[in-house]
């Protein structure tokens, strides 16, 4: 690891001479920048015994709170000052990329286009196992239909088979049968074209659909007779979303579409203290963003 990255908790008096090798640590940063990209130094700080790295604010436009830090030591008893590395490093205010998240949760509703695919997660919590025969009552149950037909008369509750007015009244209130008019065949359905035609099987959406909606989780069936060809779509991320859907319409957030893996985190980065990697810290000159310097400039003293 890299002194410029490692520094005792205890504060250290920076050794005099390397605090004042101001301009061997200038020098170094201007020759791993650009030109004008160093600026003003800021600090001076021990990483060691004869250890110091100089901070030297950086002026790359992108890199704002940005710092250049190039560490300097020398030998004990020895007066000539070296460089040991230049390095970028962001300071306290440094505009950092965000962490990274990924894409199943930065994603949000209305995201999804026509031709996208949006694959469901194995344990998605929102989804469950269709029928499996879990609820189905054991044959030598008590509920089961096969000992029904064995009970007690003792046992049997006495119910009567006329039911009362009220109960009539509440059943009806209950089903919605006591409203005055209700829906003719008219219009449901003008009602049923005019859904088709915003989300059924001839929208751009549907015709990039992996599957129909006949098959998905999220859709939502309706009562009655509207329930042979319409559902309600209860998938957050679909654009029909809260909405009477046709079943034969589609989206590719269709639950069977595919089954998503969780998506794995990157591993954090391993610095390697052996080895060095050459990276161009300057474009080619060929590439048009830089310009030959000025020979008549004064010399800077390195190669």
């Amino acid at each position: 690891m890299s002194a410029a990255t490692t520094r005792s908790r205890t504060p250290r008096t920076p050794d005099r001479l390397c605090a004042e090798a101001v301009d061997l640590a200038r020098t170094a940063a201007e020759e791993a920048a650009a030109p004008g990209i160093v600026g003003v130094h800021v600090e001076a700080v021990a990483e060691g015994d004869r250890v110091v790295t100089h901070f030297f604010e950086c002026k790359e436009p992108g890199y704002r709170g940005w710092r250049w830090a190039v560490t300097v030591t020398r030998a004990s008893r020895a007066k000539n000052v070296t460089l040991d590395e230049t390095v970028l490093l962001p300071g306290s205010d440094a505009l950092l990329a965000p962490e990274w998240v990924p894409w199943s949760e930065r994603l949000r509703p209305g995201d999804m286009g026509p031709g996208d695919l949006l694959p469901t997660e194995q344990d998605d919590l929102r989804l469950e196992p269709g029928y499996t025969g879990e609820d189905t009552p054991p044959p030598n149950s008590a509920v089961s239909e096969e000992m029904a037909d064995h009970l007690d008369a003792e046992d049997a509750e006495i119910v009567s088979r006329t039911p009362s007015r009220g109960a009539i009244a509440s059943v009806a209130e209950e089903l919605g049968m006591r409203r005055a008019r209700v829906l003719s065949r008219y219009g449901l359905h003008v009602a049923a074209d005019r859904w088709d035609e915003s989300f059924g099987a001839k929208t751009p959406m549907a015709q990039a659909a992996p599957a129909s909606c006949e098959s998905c989780a999220f859709l939502v069936p309706l009562a009655g007779s509207l329930k042979q060809a319409f559902g309600v779509c209860a998938n957050e991320f679909s654009p029909a979303d809260g909405r009477v859907v046709s079943l034969a319409y589609g989206c590719g957030g269709h639950s069977e579409a595919a089954v998503m893996p969780k998506p794995p985190r990157p591993a954090p980065p391993v610095l390697d203290s052996m080895g060095a990697d050459a990276f161009p810290l300057r474009p080619a000159k060929d590439s048009g963003s830089t310009t030959e310097p000025d020979g008549t400039s004064e010399d800077l003293g390195h190669s």
